[in-house]
Order: structure tokens, then C-alpha cells, then sequence
């Protein structure tokens, strides 16, 4: 009986909370955008698919328009949809909508630290200092290319290994991918069968899925009823368990650390810590350098992987696709080695690679921002702090910038002439401040890994595949569903 009178009173607490929470934010400003009437305490959450928000927010700019608010338990949003809307914020007013709001998940396992969810000074200086390292390490030139068409040749050799036969691709997939990154990152790559490397992978897949579960929704917005669920508690301990990896590498690093010869993104950190050490107020300390390795392991990784696994699915979906793409690269370059100058005398391939992003759509929702200033906004008053969410679906599947969105049809990238033709409403890495940093990056390894594989192999269905409805896997990003493909050598 004592028992469940402590239960009583501890939820009754924090009911109270929430309550008092509500109350001082439920408060809208004047001219502030409209949007569907908030219940109390829940605001607008009953009316939220938990796995799909994105369907959601773009039902409900048909009623209320590209700019709308939305009421996340007690915290007002602001929703964006369209090119037009989402545009016109993230690029024409970058600076305003370039802040990351405190997001309670994120806050738990990175302290805001690192660069994806960091915030102000802290942000601007991770990002410089990233950029500055992937560019000295070769992003964007002949040395990373290498580096990846290296790794090509360890992948494509894993297929083969397959001999024809049905097998599951990802985690193969997953490896070659990650390593580009880690080799950035650590100064070597893994073998695919480490058994380390694949624990991390597995780590990272897990939480991938778990961080678009609804459980873990529900704990960004009441962080107080964390006691009741279980989802952040699963990722909290998978990223303590890749951290203490970091941790265990930067020993390692500092060991053999050469500023004459800096081998690796954390050989060229340690260095700059080291330079600052008499800096109290410097960002170059152990905290960032492991939230920061997180962000760039998950974000080298995570995206790129399943760009090429939906990737490999629609070719076995549409194989006049396929055909299309290996005749060009048989025109191109034949046997040869596929090199980034290629790119620009393959614009069906170009196209079909860019096509995948935008109907594979892996992160329809934008990593939400926070507005710095007061702007006024499509005709209405946004106030500073105010947390925005950008529906970057609403964009790769704008009617007005793709002629069938719903569609996978490359022709979305070319021009009556066959001609490759950018789109400025292809948005999959996200646009303005905020942009991915490693853009640049998982291009090349995109049309590298993809191209490479087309010229090897022909992919086909296993002989019991016969429904091609794509299920899929929601996470924070979305991914088919577990499929097997045969990889069939090319004469």
C-alpha cells in the first residue's frame, strides 16, 4: 500500500510539472503562425503518427499552408513545407533559422557537444575545425578518392565472394562505407569481419532505429517521465559503449602522437588541444573530440549506407534503369577504373544516383533548428528560440519542382537533350548553416561505391522475390526493409 501511494504521489509531482511547464508556454505570441487547436498538456501529439510525422505535417499544410505551427506537448513549433518555405529560411534567412534547440536525447548522450547538435561558438568552431580536416585529408581531391576506390576493390570482392547466390548487403555494404570515415577519423580502416568494427556498426544501427522510436519522441518532449521509458536508456547505453571505444583510441593516439606527423582527424585534434592547453575557455578538449568522432562515425556512415542500399533495391526493381547505367559506364570508361572526372560525361548515371536521394527520401524530416532572432516570416512573427522543424519530404516531393514525385524516374534530372540538370529543391543533405558537412564526401563515395558495383555486377532478385513493395525500417532515418539481391559478374 505505501508502495503504491509513493507511485501516486511521484506521478501526481510530475503532472504538476508538465502542467506549470504548459502553462508558461502555451502562450501564443501575436501573429504567430496558425496551426491545428492544442489540447491541454498534450498539445497537438493525438493527432501525430508517431512513425511517420512527416505524413502528418504534410497533411496538414493542405489546411493551414507552407508555414504552420504545431504543439509538441507544451512547446510550440513551427513547421515548414515546400521548396518555397523551407528555402527561403534555411538558405535566405540562414542565420536566423541556424541555431539547434536543446533536444533532450541529443543533450543526454552528446552534451551538446561535437558539431550536429552543438550549439553557438562551440558549433561554429567543431564545424570549422571539421571542414579544415576533411579538406587537409583529402575531401574533394585525388587522395580521397584513392583512398575510396581502395575500399571499392575490398567490396567488390566481398560480392564476388557471394558467387551468384542470394545474400543479405547492408552490413557489407555498411563496412566498406564506414571505413571511409574511420580512416579519416583513426589513420587505418577494418577488416570486415572485426569483430570490433561490427559491434560498432551494430551499435549505430540500433540506435538509428531507436531514435525515431516513439518512445523516445515521447521523451524529447516530457524529459520527466524518462523513469517510465525505455528507449533513451538503450541508446544512452550503446553511445557509453562507443564512446568508451573513443575514449580507449585517444590513449592510443596520444601514445604515439607526432605533430610532425599527424595521421588522423584525432592525431590533428590532439595536436590543437595540446597548443591550447593554457586556454581555459577553449573548445579543444577530451568532450568534443568524442562527441565529435560520434557525429562524424554515425554521419560518414549511417547516410551513405542506406543511399546505395535503396539503391541497389530500385535497380533490381527497375532493371531498364540498371541496363541504362552499365551501357553509359561501358561507353564511359569500359573496363577502366571509375574516377570522379567521369561523372560529368555520365549524366544518366548522375541522375539515377541523385534520383535514388530524393525518392529514397532517408531523412524526411530536417535535424530540427531554433530561430536566433525575431523575424517576420511568410507574413507572420516568429519569436527567437522558436524550435523549427523543416520537412525536407515536403521538398524532394514538391509538385511544382518534380513533375511525378512519387515517381523513381531519373528523367527528373535531365533535360530533353539527356543533359544532367541540377534542381535546387534536391535538398538530402539538408541546406543552409547547417548544411552536412561531409556533403562533398558522400558524393564521391556515392557515385564511387555505386558506379563501381554496376560495372561488376549485374543485380538481380533472388528466384523467391516477387513482391517489390517497399517496406521499410523508420528510424531517424528510413531504410528498406532486411532484402537479399544477387550480384551476377559482368562478362
Amino acid at each position: 500500500m505505501i508502495f503504491w501511494s509513493s507511485v501516486i504521489i511521484i506521478l501526481l509531482f510530475f503532472l504538476i510539472v508538465i502542467i506549470s511547464k504548459h502553462v508558461t508556454e502555451s502562450r501564443t505570441p501575436q501573429n504567430f503562425p496558425p496551426g491545428p487547436r492544442p489540447l491541454p498538456i498534450i498539445g497537438n501529439l493525438h493527432i501525430l503518427s508517431l512513425k511517420r510525422p512527416q505524413k502528418t505535417f504534410v497533411e496538414l499544410s493542405k489546411k493551414y499552408g507552407s508555414v504552420f505551427s504545431f504543439q509538441m506537448g507544451p512547446r510550440k513549433t513551427v513547421v515548414l513545407t515546400g521548396y518555397e518555405a523551407v528555402k527561403e529560411a534555411l538558405v535566405d534567412h540562414a542565420d536566423v533559422f541556424a541555431e539547434r534547440p536543446d533536444i533532450p536525447i541529443f543533450k543526454l548522450f552528446l552534451k551538446n557537444m561535437g558539431i550536429l547538435f552543438s550549439h553557438g561558438e562551440n558549433w561554429k568552431v567543431m564545424r570549422r575545425f571539421t571542414l579544415t580536416t576533411l579538406r587537409d585529408f583529402g575531401m574533394g581531391k585525388r587522395t580521397l578518392e584513392d583512398k575510396i576506390a581502395e575500399e571499392c576493390s575490398f567490396l567488390l570482392k566481398s560480392f564476388e565472394s557471394q558467387k551468384g547466390n542470394p545474400f543479405m548487403s547492408k552490413t557489407i555494404i555498411s563496412t566498406a562505407v564506414s571505413n571511409i570515415i574511420v580512416s579519416i577519423l583513426l589513420g587505418h580502416r577494418f577488416d570486415y569481419q572485426d569483430p570490433l568494427f561490427l559491434r560498432l556498426i551494430n551499435l549505430l544501427s540500433e540506435n538509428v532505429v531507436l531514435l525515431g522510436s516513439p518512445s523516445v519522441m515521447v521523451y524529447n518532449v516530457y524529459p520527466a517521465l524518462g523513469f517510465l521509458l525505455a528507449g533513451h536508456r538503450s541508446i544512452k547505453k550503446n553511445t557509453d559503449e562507443f564512446r568508451s571505444f573513443i575514449a580507449k583510441t585517444l590513449i592510443q593516439h596520444l601514445r604515439q602522437l607526432d605533430a610532425n606527423d599527424q595521421r588522423s582527424l584525432i592525431d590533428v585534434f590532439l595536436v590543437r588541444q595540446e597548443a591550447e592547453k593554457s586556454n581555459p575557455s577553449s573548445y579543444f578538449h577530451e568532450d568534443n573530440l568524442i562527441s565529435l568522432a560520434s557525429n562524424l562515425f554515425a554521419a560518414g556512415t549511417e547516410t551513405t549506407t542506406t543511399t546505395l542500399y535503396w539503391g541497389l533495391l530500385l535497380m533490381i526493381k527497375y532493371p531498364e534503369v540498371q541496363r541504362k547505367v552499365q551501357e553509359e559506364i561501358e561507353t564511359v570508361m569500359g573496363s577502366s577504373q571509375p574516377k570522379i572526372e567521369h561523372r560529368k560525361k555520365m549524366p544518366y548515371t548522375d541522375a539515377v544516383i541523385h534520383e535514388i536521394q530524393r525518392y529514397a527520401n532517408i531523412l524526411p524530416l530536417s535535424v530540427h533548428r531554433e530561430t536566433t532572432t525575431e523575424i517576420k516570416f511568410k507574413g507572420y512573427l516568429i519569436p527567437k528560440g522558436t524550435y523549427i522543424i523543416p520537412v525536407l519530404e515536403s521538398v524532394l516531393y514538391d509538385k511544382t519542382q518534380f513533375e511525378k514525385p512519387t515517381e523513381f524516374n531519373p528523367q527528373h534530372f535531365l533535360n530533353s537533350e539527356g543533359l544532367f540538370i541540377k534542381k535546387e529543391a534536391f535538398m538530402p543533405f539538408g541546406a543552409g548553416r547547417r548544411i552536412c558537412a561531409g556533403e562533398t564526401l558522400a558524393k564521391m563515395e556515392l557515385f564511387l561505391f555505386f558506379v563501381s558495383l554496376l560495372q561488376r555486377f549485374t543485380f538481380r532478385p533472388p528466384p523467391d522475390l516477387t513482391d517489390f513493395d517497399f517496406k521499410t525500417l523508420t528510424g531517424i532515418t528510413i531504410s528498406p526493409k532486411p532484402y537479399k539481391i544477387c550480384a551476377l559478374p559482368r562478362s
